[in-house]
């Protein structure tokens, strides 16, 4: 499907450490092909692959937020000249080879994928929305990281008084998520309240929480990925004002979570969303065992031929 020039800027090795972790959801050309410069079929291939990993209602939202830069650039009057075809794919390896991988990516959406040994990583995730709430007469037209928000308000609703006093951490809430584009993260400070401390309505709506980020994926890889999270290590965090419309952050956290919700930008209708895993981002824990698991492959023959 892809041409050999379209190749040359498509394909890149697995191997390249520093490109898989090179990532980032500002605007901005990324390395591999932009959509807006691929023939139709080839724009459905690429939607194809994001909805072969993606849930179907996380589809929806990447397709919502690819489309809002159409929307913003006309609110800026197009000085930005942003448009919805601005979003690239890059491959890392080839397609049915063991491992590879894919990365599409773009303002406000970041999708990372690596397949080693029939087992898919999918972590950073990041989804953004600029505008996050485009309305009418002050009604809501459209708003497609809208869960995200609500439900950690109904948390905060439901655990108390007592809990949201451990849980609101600082008055102020930080400009952007705080772990920003880096290529790696380190389990940070567990603050906050945790699932202990709450009563069970809002333990489960916590958890309901965490399974909203884990639901971003098909079913079958959310389950895995949820299996691995132990709630009773988790906390959650707030930042920021509690009254709509001024901003605010969240932070949930575990020994191998990371998700990071912030909305300041903007008279805060600007969010930015992110899902990480420590040890597992970029695939790096499956490319670690797959070589692992090469090695000693190699390592079990020579002796049995020596």
């Amino acid at each position: 499907m892809l041409a050999a020039d379209q190749r040359e800027h498509a394909i890149r090795a697995v191997t390249d450490d520093d490109l898989r972790h090179r990532w980032a959801y500002t605007p901005g050309t990324r390395p591999g092909l932009a959509l807006g410069e691929l023939r139709r079929d080839q724009r459905k291939a690429v939607h194809g692959m994001l909805a072969t990993v993606l849930s179907p209602h996380a589809y929806a939202q990447a397709a919502a937020v690819m489309a809002l830069e159409d929307v913003l650039d006309h609110r800026e009057g197009g000085h930005r000249d942003r448009h919805n075809g601005d979003f690239w794919t890059v491959l890392f390896g080839t397609p049915g080879d063991d491992p590879w991988g894919w990365r599409i990516e773009g303002h406000h959406l970041s999708v990372n994928v690596v397949v080693a040994n029939g087992r898919i990583s999918a972590t950073p995730f990041f989804l953004g929305a600029n505008p996050a709430r485009v309305t009418y007469r002050g009604r809501v037209v459209g708003q497609p990281l809208r869960l995200e928000e609500e439900l950690a308000r109904e948390l905060l609703d439901r655990m108390g008084p007592t809990a949201r006093r451990l849980a609101v951490v600082a008055d102020t809430a930080p400009h952007d998520i705080r772990t920003g584009n880096a290529p790696r993260i380190s389990p940070a400070e567990s603050v906050g309240v945790t699932l202990a401390q709450l009563g069970k309505p809002a333990a489960e709506l916590l958890v309901d929480i965490v399974r909203l980020y884990c639901d971003r994926l098909v079913y079958e890889l959310a389950d895995e990925e949820f299996a691995q999270i132990d709630p009773e290590r988790l906390h959650f965090s707030w930042e920021g004002s509690l009254r709509r419309g001024e901003g605010h952050y969240y932070r949930v956290q575990a020994p191998e979570l990371l998700i990071e919700y912030d909305n300041t930008a903007n008279e805060a209708n600007h969010v930015h969303t992110v899902w990480r895993r420590h040890s597992g981002d970029f695939g790096d824990d499956l490319l670690v065992a797959h070589y692992d698991a090469s090695r000693h492959t190699v390592a079990r023959g020579v002796a049995q031929n020596g």
